[in-house]
């Protein structure tokens, strides 16, 4: 007689211990819905974390004490699907961990902050690493900065503007310098005498690491004017990194009208429009608290009225060349006025 199939069937040796029902369905592989929500899981996990999807199923497999390789059956479901659970709670705890510090990084470089976070965490949690900070800490300090509630001490910098360019600093001046003597044809010791003298500083002595931003912006906008061919005072304002405001706007204008008697689409010479960069520039440094010692790159002869209406627009329109045909015109005009006079 072949035995009968069903629980009935089974001998008391068969039965699992402790009263744990063991049927035929348990050894069975995962059904397809079981294997379909576990892998939604691992896909989730792996959204939020760096492991791969191998990597999760092996340690899946581990954790359940199924390391011979074989399928998980139908009865490792549920403690894998609850593994997976840990896993993702997890996996989503550190991201958000992961973008609450990400909101820090970008806020600790404004203003002062990066000291009042290190003072208020060492302060409340013994050390100022923000990678040891757990989710909630994270949490407390950001509530804390974006509120205001931090005390901000004033920054100090003394120690940091005082210092010499670093290498690396000095390096990008170097080349910044090497592109614009290519593009002028200026000698680079001439153009390092005019980030000195902008500065006021001594030719000898270190160029200060607080005007590095300002000494490279320089050298930029005068390579970009450079490659114009009439350049203009509205090209200058175009060219600027750092925009001009409505006091340097006009601090240029009135320069320009005065010195050189024109507006600002009036075509420049190139010594000119780097005379204008220079005066802005030089204004900014005295904003920061430096004098510069300013020299005028071509000295521009100062024209009678009447003869400046008919050499200043021919010089405009004659690019780099048009002081030596001015010259020659106010040679040729004196000589008329002398033969009249006589």
């Amino acid at each position: 007689m072949q035995p009968l199939s069903g629980p009935g069937a089974h001998n008391l040796s068969d039965r699992p211990p402790s009263g744990e029902k063991n049927t035929a369905s348990d050894t069975q592989p995962l059904s397809p819905a079981q294997r379909t929500m576990l892998e939604k899981l691992v896909v989730k996990i792996m959204a939020l974390s760096p492991a791969k999807s191998a990597e999760i199923w092996a340690s899946l497999r581990h954790d359940l004490g199924a390391t011979d390789g074989s399928e998980l059956q139908a009865r490792h479901f549920q403690p894998a699907e609850q593994l997976l659970q840990q896993r993702l709670s997890q996996a989503q705890q550190n991201h958000a961990s992961r973008q609450l510090l990400q909101q820090l990084t970008e806020l600790l470089p404004q203003g002062n902050n990066r000291q009042a976070v290190s003072d208020f965490i060492r302060q409340q949690f013994g050390h100022t690493v923000l990678s040891q900070l757990s989710h909630q800490q994270l949490q407390q300090v950001l509530s804390q900065l974006q509120s205001g509630s931090l005390t901000i001490p004033h920054p100090q910098q003394s120690a940091v503007s005082d210092r010499p360019l670093l290498p690396a600093e000095h390096q990008n001046l170097q080349q910044q310098v090497t592109r614009l003597s290519a593009a002028t044809g200026e000698s680079p010791a001439k153009i390092w005498q005019s980030l000195f003298n902008l500065v006021g500083v001594k030719t000898n002595d270190p160029l200060p690491a607080r005007h590095f931003q300002l000494l490279s912006q320089y050298l930029q906008v005068k390579t970009a004017l450079s490659a114009q061919h009439a350049p203009t005072l509205n090209n200058l304002l175009t060219v600027l990194k750092q925009p001009a405001d409505r006091q340097e706007q006009q601090l240029l204008l009135d320069y320009c009208q005065t010195r050189f008697h024109c507006a600002a689409n009036t075509p420049l010479t190139q010594a000119q429009i780097n005379e204008a960069v220079t005066q802005l520039f030089a204004r900014r440094l005295e904003k920061a608290g430096v004098t510069p010692t300013i020299h005028n790159e071509t000295p521009q002869p100062q024209l009678n009225p009447l003869i400046a209406n008919v050499a200043l627009p021919l010089q405009a329109a004659l690019g780099k060349r048009g002081w030596a045909l001015v010259a020659l015109v106010l040679v040729l005009v004196l000589a008329i006025v002398l033969m009249l006079a006589l």
